[in-house]
């Protein structure tokens, strides 16, 4: 007779801290800038990194619900703001193993840009990043999401902390939940008329400047750093260049008085999509072992763009906005010196009318030697970081960056300017070339961009000096694991105070 196996009951694995993730935008759905590519990537990150997380964005009318596979919502929800509601629609989605719900409200969100067309900013833009704000505690209470972490990013979604603390700090799903705010560009702030108060069902006790008042208008970028439990930027020097006069945008005062709660970690990138041993974008891959893909890369975007093809001469690359903040003025001015140093530059940006002006009579002024793509094209934008040799970002100012990041993992080595997130993450090559990643420069000047080209060129002509350099660019990790487990700690600690405020309670 068979003995009878005795049934080993099994328990319910613990559920994973809970974390939302509040963005205008996010790759795969939307994207303006930065800000949609960590959107995209860090819940992906975070779920390695032992997190639930569901990303809320706008459904934009760019977003085909069928192409994204996302499913539709039966009955909408009906969100309050102010002496109103609105019947607001969700669909349901992944971004790789996190969950994905895009809030459908079609007068506010089904236009041809994010937050402008070709007139300028969208009179309703507080507004319409409200109700997004707000529709977020209606989704969690509809499909019962008790979030441990809310993190907000910039001020599109600031008001969500303020909703978090003001309206919903003692309900019983949002009890423990501490509130995360990301500055990603602290010049853009989110400024509206006071009349905007009311119909976003915000206090007008809070308007004043110790409140989201500034200079007579609502600051949505100042609730969210007033109302958050931690503010973080995208890298450790901007978070202390925000904190000063000339990088604070006029509320230096306040991150000031939030030091404490401010800190700098820096963006990773996508390792699959920027990874020269499998990108299938370029002509040719490669690896730091084996860098003659590079070689072919280079000789064929010489070709594409129109300049003369010499394996030996210095090509720079520059991918950017074209304007003031990106330094692009500083090429101009340094343009006529780089051509005589007998360097190669290809520029791929759109901007301000000027700089592509500026830009265009550049490549007429030197044919076969300097090369402006007017516009943006993913492809090209891969294969100017891997066919070039060094690439350049002399911005005024730059919270985090991305290009700098995608330029070490391709072995084309950075020529930037000492701020923000370039001077966390480029190390400056030494006198001799035995260390450091990249070539910096301190004054916003012509003249301080071409002394760090004359660097980089000298470098360059000495092989066994440069591929010390490319080599330890290359080994650099940047990914987003990394950035990843700095969010889980700052996380971590916020659930250990709501814990210690619980249990004190």
């Amino acid at each position: 007779m068979k003995k009878k196996m005795k049934r080993i009951r099994r328990e319910p694995a613990p559920a994973l801290p809970l974390v939302v993730l509040l963005s205008s935008e996010a790759v795969p759905f939307s994207k303006t800038g930065g800000l949609a590519d960590v959107a995209g990537a860090l819940p992906i990150a975070l779920r390695k990194a032992g997190f639930d997380v569901v990303l809320v964005t706008p459904r934009y009318g760019s977003v085909d619900p069928a192409k994204f596979r996302l499913a539709k919502r039966l009955k909408p929800m009906s969100v309050p703001l102010g002496a109103k509601s609105y019947d607001v629609d969700t669909f349901e989605g992944k971004v790789g193993d996190a969950r994905v719900f895009l809030i459908d409200y079609p007068p506010a969100f089904a236009r041809e840009g994010l937050y402008r067309d070709a007139s300028g900013d969208f009179a309703d833009n507080a507004f319409r990043f409200a109700l997004f704000s707000r529709s977020l505690f209606e989704l969690c209470l509809t499909f019962d999401l008790r979030p441990a972490i809310l993190h907000a990013n910039d001020w599109q979604a600031a008001l969500a902390l303020y909703y978090l603390k003001r309206e919903f700090a003692a309900h019983p799903l949002f009890a423990s939940t501490r509130g995360v705010f990301t500055i990603h560009n602290l010049a853009y702030q989110g400024l509206f008329p006071p009349a905007v108060l009311e119909e976003l069902g915000v206090g007008w006790d809070l308007f004043k400047p110790e409140g989201i008042e500034f200079w007579g208008k609502v600051n949505f970028l100042k609730a969210g750093v007033l109302f958050a439990d931690a503010v973080t930027t995208v890298s450790e020097r901007y978070a202390a260049e925000i904190q000063t006069k000339e990088f604070g945008c006029g509320l230096e005062g306040l991150l000031q008085a939030r030091a404490g709660v401010l800190s700098g970690i820096v963006n990773g990138i996508d390792a699959d999509v920027w990874n020269p041993r499998t990108d299938k974008l370029i002509p040719a891959t490669y690896s730091e072992v084996s860098m003659t893909g590079k070689g072919k890369c280079k000789l064929a975007l010489q070709g594409e763009l129109g300049l003369a093809r010499d394996p030996d001469v210095p090509l720079i690359g520059m991918i950017s906005r074209l304007a003031d903040q990106k330094g692009f003025d500083l090429v101009e001015a340094a343009a006529d010196w780089m051509m005589a140093e007998g360097v190669q530059v290809a520029v791929l940006g759109t901007g301000e009318a000027v700089h592509e002006a500026a830009a265009r009579a550049l490549a007429a002024r030197y044919p076969g030697r300097f090369s402006a793509t007017i516009g943006f094209n993913d492809g090209l934008a891969h294969r100017i970081e891997a066919g070039t040799d060094m690439f350049m970002m002399p911005s005024r100012y730059e919270p985090c960056g991305l290009n700098q990041l995608y330029s070490l993992r391709y072995g084309t080595v950075p020529i930037v300017r000492a701020t923000g997130g370039l001077d966390d993450t480029v190390d400056d090559v030494d006198e001799l070339g035995r260390s450091g990643t990249g070539f910096k420069f301190h004054d916003a000047t012509g003249e301080a961009l071409l002394g760090a080209v004359q660097r980089a060129v000298r470098a360059y002509s000495d092989a066994a000096v440069w591929r010390g350099i490319v080599r330890r660019g290359m080994a650099r990790d940047f990914t987003w694991g990394t950035s990843a487990e700095r969010y889980a700690r700052l996380y971590r600690g916020l659930m250990a105070d709501a814990l210690a405020a619980r249990v004190a309670g």
